[in-house]
Formats: C-alpha cells, structure tokens, sequence
C-alpha cells in the first residue's frame, strides 16, 4: 500500500479564508456567530469573500447557488496551495470526488406558486406549469447535487473522472476514505476531494428543527450544550483537500502536510451506547493513539455525551478541539474541514499523530488518522 499524503487545502467558513485565519481563530477569541437573522437559531455564517479571486466569470457566479459558490471558492484554494491551478495537464487527470447536499430553494418562486394554488380553479394544473416552468434545476424532479462537481470542473479546468456522495456528514468521511483507498491501491494518483454547506436558509433550519437538533440558545461551546438539552449550531463552509501518493508530490515538487494512515467509517442503528462503541471500534481499526482530536461532534445530547467518554479512553492527554466551535456544523464539509486543520497543525511542527471524529446528527460515525508526512 502507497502512502497518501495531503499537498494542499482551501477553506472558508465563518472564521475566514485560509488555514492561518482558522489557525488564529482556534487558538481563541469568540466565534463568528449570527444570533438575529434566523432567531432564535443562532448559526455562523461565511465571511465576506471576493469571489472573483477563484470563480472569475460574473456569469459562473450568477448560476452558482451559494452552497456551490463556497464549494468552488474553496476548491480554488486548494489547488493553488497544492501547486496546481495553472497545470492544465495535471488537472487534466486529476480525479474529483465531491460531498453534496441537494439544491437550494428559490423562496420567491414558492410563495408564488402556494399563494397561486389558493385561488386556482384547478390547483392540479396550476402546480404541474409551475413546477415545470419555475424551479431551478437543482431543484427536484432531478435535484442534481452533482452541479458543484460540474462547476469545480468548468471554473478550475478539473476535468477527470468524477464522483458526487451524498449523505450528510458520512458523505464526506467516504468522500476522503475513497480517495485515500484508490491512490494507496495504486488505482489513481491525485484527488481532489471536499464539500461544502450552507447554513444560512430557512429552509435547512426548518428540516433540523422538525428533528429536534438545533440549538435554540445563546451560543455556547459543543461540550457545554449537553447539560441544557443539547443541540447543534450550523455553519457555512467549504473545504476542498489536494490528496495524492507520496511518490506523485515528490516527483512534481510538492510539499505534503501530513499523511492519511486511514480512515473507517460506520452506521450504528443508535441504541445508547452505540456511538461510544462505535469509535472504540474505529479507533482499533485504525490502530489510532492520536495526540491531537479534531471533533466533529455536534452538541447533540447524548451522542455528543458518548463521544466524549470514548475520547477519554481512546485519546487520554490528547488535546482535543471541535470543529463546532470554531465554525459551526458544516454537514457534508465537516469531516473534510477537521482533516485540513489537523493536517496544518501537524505540518506546523505539532502532534505526529492526530485523530479526526465526525459523528452524524442522526447517523454515521466516521474517524480519520493522519501522521507526520
């Protein structure tokens, strides 16, 4: 098995552009956290960004819903960090793999098309010539989570073979396992691999709520929420990751941050106890003895609860951070988004071995081992 080593990260979120800005953000200060927009869910939304700087054409940004907007911008960054952005060769075979969510809704044509039913002789008919004239195609019939993919591909030139997973936070462990398992097969040599979310829409808000996961209060820190009921607070990002075989960045010059020695993943049926055991038995799979953890726990009661005693077992001393509270819960960007700040901390002279956790709201358990490259 080759070893697969990360050359390069681009990420935005709520605590800004790039690894230092994060890095800052990790070492203190108060999170970016929006309380008023969306009362009473407090969320943290993306900072300010020039999208020109990545996404050049006024015309892609236009059809680009935000969501797709932060994906691209993010994978922008990564290949220029990886030394890759102006090597049309190299990302004529690079290969991508996206996590997605679904298409964004358009309020405005929703309004239209419920107040219309009202007073519709034949609601029937009035539905059918909205839906087909109206919506967006990343909309449903066809939802087409694969248009960020489609973007990186057309903005940055990333043009080879491609693949979209969906599945919230597990889509984007699987997203990095696929990666990571094809280059150290020798299948591929490159990849590049992330996802992004976006945490400012009613809508979005509305679905967690219904399950009863947000968190309804002033913000407070992912460890602390458990004792008040528990909760998560979402957040907007994007995080894109240059993977490839140690063998592949030494021959073009590229410097590695750190090297992926695994990842595993898993889908308890959530019985009590079960994400407590469920890390337990990623962490042996992975032969993991980490010295720092990147948590992607969610401040859900209970699950956030059985993370923590199992990272008392698994990572005694380590220093741990969530990912929660340094930019919020980015669903299908959380995992990618832990790996790029526990790469640069082992990169900057940290950890030699660092564990990174993303435990779904839901479901899905997912772990991550990175070491020194």
């Amino acid at each position: 098995m080759r070893d697969v080593v990360i050359t390069g990260v681009g990420l935005a979120s709520s605590a800004g552009e790039g690894l230092e800005a994060h890095l800052t953000a990790l070492a203190g200060g108060s999170p970016n956290t929006d309380a008023a927009s969306f009362e009473p869910f407090p969320v943290h939304p993306a900072v300010p960004l020039e999208w020109d700087r990545q996404i050049p054409k006024k015309s892609d940004q236009r059809q680009m819903e935000p969501w797709q907007k932060l994906g691209c911008y993010a994978a922008g960054l990564a290949l220029d960090a990886a030394g890759a952005k102006d090597d049309a060769a190299l990302k004529g075979r690079m290969q991508l793999i996206v996590s997605a969510g679904g298409g964004e809704r358009d309020y405005a044509v929703d309004g239209q098309i419920l107040t219309g039913l009202r007073q519709a002789d034949n609601p029937g008919v009035i539905l059918n010539e909205r839906l087909m004239g109206d919506l967006r195609p990343t909309l449903f019939l066809a939802q087409l989570s694969n248009l960020l993919a489609g973007n990186i591909s057309i903005v940055h030139g990333v043009t080879g073979a491609s693949r979209t997973f969906m599945g919230e936070e597990s889509s984007g462990v699987d997203a990095i396992r696929i990666a990571r398992e094809r280059i150290a097969s020798g299948q591929d040599e490159i990849f590049l691999v992330g996802g992004s979310y976006n945490a400012e829409r009613p809508d979005v808000l509305l679905i967690y709520e219904m399950g009863g996961f947000l968190w309804k209060k002033p913000y407070a820190p992912v460890w602390e929420r458990s004792a008040d009921g528990g909760g998560m607070i979402l957040g907007s990002g994007g995080c894109f990751l240059v993977l490839e075989s140690r063998e592949h960045a030494a021959a073009r010059g590229a410097k590695p941050l750190a090297a992926i020695a695994g990842v595993a993943s898993d889908r308890s049926r959530r019985q009590p106890g079960s994400v407590e055991g469920a890390l337990h038995g990623l962490s042996r799979q992975l032969g993991a003895k980490p010295e720092l953890v990147i948590s992607g726990a969610t401040g859900i009661k209970g699950i956030t609860d059985e993370e923590r005693a199992a990272l008392k077992d698994i990572a005694p001393g380590a220093a741990i951070h969530a990912t929660g509270d340094l930019v919020g819960h980015t669903m299908e960007a959380q995992a990618p988004i832990g790996v790029a700040l526990a790469a640069d901390l082992i990169a900057g002279g940290g950890p030699s071995e660092a564990l990174v956790t993303s435990i779904g709201h839901w479901r899905g358990e997912g772990a991550i081992r990175l070491t020194k490259a």
